[in-house]
């Protein structure tokens, strides 16, 4: 896919409709025509794309202050294409989780999930970062329910299959620690007689 940096094409803008403007006023409208088309091509691919996949390519990087505030650079998020809306909620989401922000980064990741996702990729990918937030704050229940969603998806990209794998283990193995506790406990209960006495020794 073809993407132009957006420097480049915010200067591209100025210049064209600028200069289509200046045509304009000196020489008529068909003589600027050509210039206000594609100074207006542009603006529309500014507000309908944004700033989405040159901000996923920073994060890509590891670059995620870069990758904020080359999304802060989408004016009008709510004028994205539905699918880079969707990515922009799912990066600024990320974004605000590697912060430590989870209460952000929930909400807009659930704002993504709502929205027309792309594949069921990008959909795993968001039920998991909401199973993380949910496990972080202790809600198992409502952990595994995100879970349990992602696992009836296609995924097809490696990364997310690891995490779901990771996730499963790390449920299957807490599960086994719960049930082991349980076990113990009730053993020693076994062990107990309620009621019972212990005999006193004999005093000499």
């Amino acid at each position: 896919m073809l993407t132009i940096n957006i420097y480049l094409k915010l200067a591209l803008i100025v210049l064209f409709l600028g200069g289509g403007i200046v045509l304009w006023s000196i020489y008529g409208f068909w003589y600027s025509f050509i210039f206000l088309l594609i100074g207006l091509v542009l603006l529309a691919s500014y507000f309908l794309l944004g700033t989405v996949q040159s901000a996923s390519t920073l994060m890509q990087d590891g670059d995620f202050q870069g990758a904020d505030k080359r999304l802060n650079m989408t004016v009008l998020p709510k004028w994205l294409y539905v699918t880079n809306r969707a990515i922009y909620k799912i990066l600024k989401g990320t974004i605000a989780s590697q912060t430590g922000d989870n209460k952000t980064a929930e909400g807009y990741f659930n704002e993504a999930l709502a929205m027309d996702l792309p594949t069921d990729n990008e959909k795993g990918m968001v039920l998991l970062q909401l199973a993380n937030i949910q496990a972080n704050k202790n809600n198992f229940t409502g952990a595994k329910n995100y879970f349990s969603q992602a696992k009836k998806l296609k995924i097809t990209e490696p990364q997310i299959k690891e995490q779901l794998d990771l996730m499963d283990k790390a449920f299957s193995q807490s599960q086994a620690s719960r049930r082991a506790s349980q076990g113990m406990g009730g053993r020693r209960g076994g062990m107990m007689q309620p009621g019972g006495k212990r005999r006193r020794p004999k005093m000499r």
